[in-house]
């Protein structure tokens, strides 16, 4: 099937994003990369905001579709791995969002409420899921640590792109979503019960 101009601009546009990093892609560079002129571009888009809206866009529903957890949620450690991992390459996917986090959005201020929604929407998955580890007594946590844990995973998430990214800057497998869930089960160990906290140390060591 013959894929149409409108999805190779978003594909090769997220591909410059993610490895040129989104401030240094112009639309002509875009337009170049797809041996297509600058109007056919503008057509589709009427300017790299718009590129950049409609990925964030893509991104943001495959992100919500993720973290759309059911409350009462039984969760054992693999699916547990499986769901971080999910997590981990969507945002590895995407990762052009986080690598300046704070500069991208502050340009595209009409993304600001839309990332803090997920922001929160992350933390309350992490919730129900830690809840759902205490819930069936494979988990020992206060709720003022459960609440500081969630935290911290999110902020991990958050920042995982750029720390990977600079900590193995000459790694061509740089930005691996197997080291982010490494991080986070690690995170989770020290308040699991004896045999869950050999079986996650397991785990992470296999996605690491």
């Amino acid at each position: 099937m013959k894929v149409k101009t409108r999805d190779k601009i978003l594909h090769t546009s997220l591909a410059l994003f993610n490895s040129l990093g989104e401030p240094n892609v112009t639309t002509l560079l875009i337009s170049d990369e797809l041996d297509i002129s600058p109007g056919n571009l503008y057509y589709h888009f009427k300017n790299k905001g718009d590129i950049v809206s409609e990925l964030f866009d893509a991104y943001e529903h495959e992100l919500l579709d993720l973290l759309n957890v059911p409350e009462d949620v039984v969760i054992d450690l693999d699916q547990l791995g499986i769901f971080l991992h999910l997590l981990f390459e969507a945002v590895a996917r995407y990762r052009f969002l986080y690598q300046d986090l704070v500069n991208v959005l502050s340009r595209y201020d009409t993304l600001q409420s839309h990332f803090r929604k997920l922001l929160k929407k992350k933390e309350l998955a992490f919730l129900t899921l830690c809840n759902s580890l205490k819930n069936q007594e494979v988990m020992s946590i206060s709720e003022s640590e459960l609440n500081s844990l969630c935290h911290q995973l999110n902020l991990t998430l958050c920042y995982w792109v750029s720390f990977d990214s600079l900590y193995h800057m000459n790694d061509r497998d740089a930005v691996n979503p197997g080291r982010g869930v490494y991080q986070m089960m690690n995170l989770l160990a020290p308040f699991l019960e004896d045999e869950e906290r050999e079986q996650v140390q397991a785990l992470s060591r296999d996605y690491f």
